[in-house]
């Protein structure tokens, strides 16, 4: 039977090196069929929340369950159906890629043997299965661990930084690989710089700014949080026609880029806009609605928080 309890659900968890707070109260959600994506700065806390979900490390405070099991108390039954890998997956050096995976399927009851040239295949790593790990490149190794991952039919799939040390194919093949996966029904928490990524990967997104969540919900949710769209406008006077916007009282953020001006508005506002152009004798040459990036959105809720941090 399908298991419809949340994947992962966390709850306040803290963690403290010293006098450092690397984790501070973070409460998220991965819902079942999620492709989620973990954003934050380095050192924002992100491979450390990663750590405690997985048993690595334990949190001074809070919760975490894995399909409504504990896995700061309950290992190992608490990690059936999850696999994945923290910053860089370890292997034998001296031994094969394939031998590596024979020995991971031996050791995990949960493991799948015959499944490995599949899994080679799907990485595309079979031509170099029979060399040594300790000759393999970095994008080699992030692979194998994917395929060493994927050895025990996981439910629930965690990513860390999964196209570090990849080339730009690499990178899209690991895309198209983790679409695929997550079109069989796993649910994938992904942990990712390249915020372009993530937001063609992930449905879900957290974004994690000092050990806290300063968001967490859908791109969408994210987009309809600024509270007005945003758009380009270009006019036969720019200047004159930034007075006249910024005179209008629901238009906010006029301002240059070029020989053009930005605005925010909300989209019934538009015609407005335009009325008020045109009645102050401007030519309206283009008025062009941008959909804001999750790279956007990224850096006002993490640099905008700093800097009120730095001024307090």
């Amino acid at each position: 039977m399908p298991d419809d309890r949340s994947p992962v659900e966390a709850r306040g968890l803290v963690k403290r090196y010293g006098e450092i707070t690397a984790v501070d109260h973070v409460d998220l959600t991965v819902e079942p069929g999620d492709v989620y994506g973990f954003l934050g700065p380095n050192g924002a806390g992100k491979t450390t929340t990663l750590r405690i979900m997985l048993g690595l490390i334990h949190s001074d405070e809070g919760e975490v369950r894995l399909f409504g099991r504990d896995p700061q108390h309950d290992l190992p039954k608490a990690l059936e159906g999850v696999a994945g890998f923290v910053e860089t997956p370890h292997f034998y050096p001296y031994l094969s890629g394939r031998k590596n995976l024979e020995l991971l399927a031996a050791f995990d009851r949960n493991g799948h043997g015959g499944r490995i040239d599949g899994l080679l295949e799907l990485v595309q790593l079979e031509g170099r299965a029979g060399d040594r790990v300790g000759g393999y490149s970095q994008g080699m190794k992030q692979r194998l661990g994917v395929a060493a991952s994927l050895l025990r039919h996981p439910r629930l799939l965690l990513l860390d930084e999964p196209t570090n040390g990849l080339d730009p194919g690499g990178m899209r093949d690991m895309r198209i690989l983790i679409t695929r996966l997550s079109g069989e029904g796993i649910t994938v928490v992904l942990s990712s710089h390249l915020l372009a990524e993530v937001e063609e990967l992930c449905n879900r997104v957290g974004i994690i700014r000092a050990g806290r969540i300063a968001y967490e919900g859908t791109l969408a949710e994210l987009r309809a949080s600024a509270g007005a769209n945003r758009y380009r406008l270009r006019t036969t006077d720019p200047a004159r026609a930034r007075r006249v916007l910024s005179a209008l009282s629901r238009v906010r953020n006029v301002r240059p880029d070029g020989e053009e001006l930005l605005f925010e508005a909300g989209e019934d506002d538009v015609a407005d806009v335009s009325r008020a152009l045109v009645g102050a004798g401007l030519g309206l040459t283009a008025l062009i609605p941008e959909q804001a990036s999750l790279e956007t959105f990224f850096f006002e809720l993490t640099e905008a928080a700093e800097r009120s941090e730095e001024a307090a």
